[in-house]
């Protein structure tokens, strides 16, 4: 209980990091990311705010599928021992 509460918390930060972050850089700029190979050439033109939470987006939806991943092993163990 006191591990989620932590967690939730600890989100929480991170999220008001990204607002604050956002709300202080409205300027359009150029976001140039060669291993993807199309914005080598012609970079995204966007928000400062926009493309920071588009990446954050991004690291948390990979972070929530490797958690998941990781964590459907030991759900399916303890589901065979309650048979």
């Amino acid at each position: 209980m006191l591990k989620a509460v932590f967690r939730t918390i600890a989100f929480l930060a991170i999220l008001f990091i990204m607002l604050y972050v956002g709300m202080n850089n409205t300027h359009d700029i150029k976001f140039f990311f060669p291993l993807a190979g199309t914005t080598e050439k012609t970079p995204i033109h966007a928000s400062a705010a926009l493309i920071y939470f588009g990446v954050f987006a991004i690291g948390v939806l990979g972070g929530t599928v490797l958690t998941v991943g990781t964590g459907s092993g030991r759900g399916g163990r303890s589901a065979s021992k309650a048979k």
